[in-house]
């Protein structure tokens, strides 16, 4: 039996359902596309948060080095892990992001060890919407879709 292996850099993952990809995007305000990266299907989408940060390039309207930090992110719960609200964290940028109820419960059974739960700004991640809307417009793209 004779299988090809994709390289690691491919975006082609082998899961239950056969060769799939996921597509991970960072979008503006407006829901345009400023960073957009393929993975396997079968990966997580929280490693590939660093990668999406560190293309992320947004040229000034005057002269000037293009901007690498929003202001804010928001996220959805998939991207919910200490590593990557560490690297919000450090870069200065706000994390709206919600927490996953497992993570909840697992801080709540560790007690005062648990630490405070991570500020979020409920009104703030109904702007999301955004996000999913833009997929959405990618998703109806003939080109990709087939």
């Amino acid at each position: 039996m004779n299988l090809l292996l994709e390289p690691a850099d491919h975006g082609v993952g082998r899961g239950r359902g056969g060769l799939s990809t996921k597509i991970h995007q960072l979008v503006d305000g407006r829901g345009l596309p400023l960073v957009v990266l393929v993975g396997p299907g079968h990966a997580n989408d929280s490693p590939v948060f660093g990668a999406l940060l560190g293309h992320l390039h947004v040229a000034r309207l005057g002269p000037g080095r293009p901007r690498t930090r929003p202001d804010r992110l928001r996220a959805d719960k998939a991207y919910s892990s200490r590593g990557n609200r560490a690297l919000l964290r450090s870069r200065g940028i706000v994390a709206v992001i919600p927490q996953p109820s497992d993570q909840i419960a697992h801080r709540r059974r560790r007690g005062s060890r648990g630490g405070r739960p991570p500020a979020f700004d409920r009104d703030d991640y109904r702007g999301r919407n955004v996000i999913e809307r833009g997929f959405n417009d990618t998703k109806q793209w003939r080109g990709l879709a087939t």
